[in-house]
């Protein structure tokens, strides 16, 4: 088993989609709409095309993270009409920590991922999702930070354990429309 020192590794911050505006439900109970879900399954069918399928996912318990995670996992296995090539299976580990997460938490959540681990998907909320995008690469980040379904690509420069602020420069972005 290596260390994670001499391989690439790509962190792909994901802000849920869309979900439903419903005073009555708690806010980690309130589901997807049905754009939600269709962009969902866009974001994995992206996700496939550029080869960046997750070796673990890092997801907030709420509710609208959870269903944004089964969208894109049916996204990337290739169901009519997305196309994409099914991968091995990650690792998902549900984070409670990640729910109204500040960025320096989900950075504590990214750097305990497994060392050899080279692909990490991270699903979570704003304000703290677009944060850490910022934090990783202040440069590059969008001012206007994530919208729903938005994929930010983070390349790491250290291992998951030294990732710090300015220490993953962004190589792509995409906004998830099904």
């Amino acid at each position: 088993m290596t260390d994670g020192t001499n391989q690439q590794r790509t962190l792909v911050l994901l802000r849920h989609a869309k979900a439903e505006q419903s005073p009555a439900d708690p806010d980690e109970e309130r589901p997807l709409t049905a754009r939600g879900h269709a962009d969902a399954a866009a974001a994995g069918a992206w996700l496939a095309r550029h080869a960046l399928l997750p070796d673990v996912v890092l997801c907030s318990t709420a509710r609208r993270t959870r269903q944004t995670w089964h969208g894109v996992a049916l996204g990337a296995t290739g169901s009519p009409p997305e196309g994409g090539p099914t991968g091995p299976v990650p690792a998902v580990r549900y984070e409670p920590a990640a729910y109204e997460a500040h960025p320096d938490g989900l950075l504590d959540l990214v750097r305990r991922v497994d060392p050899d681990a080279r692909y990490v998907l991270l699903i979570a909320h704003n304000p703290g999702i677009s944060l850490l995008s910022a934090l990783l690469d202040p440069e590059r980040a969008d001012p206007d930070g994530l919208r729903t379904t938005d994929l930010v690509v983070h390349r790491p420069t250290t291992r998951w354990a030294d990732l710090a602020p300015g220490g993953a420069p962004i190589t792509a972005r995409h906004t998830a429309r099904g």
